[in-house]
């Protein structure tokens, strides 16, 4: 049976006046299941808070738009309570308890992608939430709950159940919220559009990534990231990842069209990616992308924490490094026909500018 390989749209799985929670299902997304890797949205409107929650997957979250405040909690740490703006790129390992709040009149929406393979269900996120209709305090007695907390019963009815809310909700206009502190970011923390570019190619493309260097949690959480932005009508070289990692792509903004080439070169997917489209590409099988008129921007998860790519184009790729005669051998060609290829793409690397 072939893999569904087809970009998604994601679905509402909860939410209120405060904002939403959006889920891609692996029913829909089939490699979702297969490469065991979560993918979810939360969109917060003004005064709209994510209740705090720890879950069952090590995430990276990325903040497309907006911007806010996030309060994240180590195992036996202090809160650290961070100002978060687009671009910024958080580590969530296995443990972390988080809360989300937007003060903005902007919404605020946060990509989380990560890994689900230790997860209650392939291909899904399941997060515990602290408070709320939801909240594991709920499933407890009273007893237990008033003897973990040494407080009378009275109180911890009134704890556990004055939340009626359920995993988002709204804040009066003048609740004050804790100030987020500009020092929480060390090592939480990085903002994609900031730092410094690992690849810039002019009139093709740009890209950051994100590893233990720069981003030493995502280490713990198991998983590479990178931000490309590829230029409008550029071309992104075919390529495959060569540590038997899977890529996972959110298009951030703007279009352009993907081909991707699998097992015995046949094609699986040709089609046109557009924002808010998540698609997965397996393992070893060949990507590339092209650029609309305006561009493209996408975010992507690599499920080891330091990818190494191989291109099968450019200055970079494994053909400039073949002998001459095993090329000509291989594509059973004329020396004049190999020195014409090895002659071409001897300077562009990675993104190829659109043709004159």
């Amino acid at each position: 049976m072939e893999l569904d390989l087809s970009p998604k749209l994601p679905q509402k799985a909860y939410g209120g006046s405060g904002g939403a929670y959006y889920a891609w299902c692996p029913k829909e997304l089939p490699m979702l299941g297969e490469g065991n890797i979560g993918a979810a949205k939360l969109a917060l409107q003004k005064n709209g808070l994510g209740l705090p929650r720890y879950s069952d997957s090590a995430k990276v979250a990325y903040v497309l738009q907006g911007g806010g405040v996030a309060g994240i909690v180590l195992p036996e740490q202090e809160e650290k309570v961070l100002p978060i703006k687009e671009g910024d790129a958080i580590a969530l390992p296995f443990g972390v308890v988080s809360w989300w709040y937007n003060k903005e009149d902007t919404e605020l929406v946060v990509l989380f992608l990560g890994d689900t393979s230790k997860a209650h269900k392939a291909g899904s996120f399941t997060d515990f939430f602290l408070t709320g209709s939801n909240g594991i305090f709920t499933g407890f007695s009273t007893e237990f709950v008033s003897r973990a907390w040494d407080l009378d019963e009275s109180v911890v009815k009134t704890l556990v159940g004055k939340q009626s809310g359920n995993g988002i909700v709204k804040l009066d206009a003048g609740f004050k919220m804790p100030e987020p502190k500009d020092e929480h970011r060390h090592g939480m923390a990085l903002n994609c559009l900031e730092a410094p570019l690992d690849v810039d190619i002019k009139n093709g493309g740009r890209v950051v990534v994100l590893n233990t260097k720069n981003l030493p949690l995502v280490g713990e959480v198991g998983l590479g990231a990178d931000l490309v932005r590829l230029d409008g009508s550029a071309m992104c070289s075919p390529g495959f990842s060569c540590d038997s990692a899977l890529q996972v792509t959110y298009i951030v903004r703007g279009s352009g069209r993907v081909q991707v080439v699998g097992v015995d070169g046949k094609r699986v997917l040709e089609t046109t990616i557009k924002a808010g489209n998540l698609f997965i590409v397996p393992r070893f099988f060949v990507v590339s992308k092209i650029g609309d008129p305006d561009g493209m921007e996408w975010f992507s998860i690599i499920t080891t924490p330091n990818p190494i790519f191989t291109h099968l184009a450019g200055r970079t790729s494994a053909w400039k490094a073949l002998s001459p005669e095993v090329l000509q051998a291989s594509f059973n060609v004329a020396p004049d026909v190999e020195q014409q290829f090895r002659s071409k793409r001897t300077a562009d690397a990675i993104f190829f500018p659109p043709p004159n």
